[in-house]
């Protein structure tokens, strides 16, 4: 089993992967001032083969150990961890599973990210809490038509050290 270190999520080396914005502390462009600002467009994602279908991935505490992964060809995904702090895994866009490209990210609660399309990744891990709550935002039925998950071989599984 392949060890890997989590790493702080800053937008150089998440940029591969999608991007991310602070919803419970958001800087920069705004339209408005007190007592309403509106912190706008800092995330886009289109959806033009449905409507976005928001669902709650309720994640359980266990080891940070990858063993699975998915992707979506069709769309981004965009995750926003509601209760805890998380770890996700991710790995290039690719057809065939490449657990050895995989890096882990320690993202910060209300940290809303756009996973981009085709990009291996599986549910954000809570790091303090023995459950998180994820938002998570597809098109309609995603997970039903455009769901591709991989369970890896033992040899293949990895460690996440944070």
């Amino acid at each position: 089993m392949r060890t890997i270190k989590a790493q702080l999520l800053t937008a150089e080396y998440f940029a591969p992967y999608g991007n991310f914005t602070q919803v419970l502390h958001p800087s920069g462009p705004c339209v408005g001032n007190k007592p309403v600002k509106l912190f706008n467009d800092h995330i886009r994602a289109a959806f033009m083969t449905a409507p976005a279908g928001f669902s709650i991935c309720q994640v359980f505490q266990q080891d940070f150990i990858v063993t699975m992964a998915e992707y979506h060809n069709y769309c981004s995904e965009i995750i926003l961890p509601m209760d805890d702090d998380v770890i996700l895994h991710v790995a290039p866009a690719s057809k065939a599973p490449i657990p050895e490209k995989t890096v882990a990210f320690y993202v910060p609660q209300g940290t809303l990210l756009r996973i981009n399309t085709g990009v291996w990744h599986y549910a954000p891990l809570p790091f303090h809490k023995d459950v998180v709550h994820n938002l998570i935002v597809l098109p309609e039925r995603t997970y039903v038509n455009d769901c591709h998950e991989v369970h890896y071989a033992p040899e293949d599984y990895i460690k996440i050290e944070v």
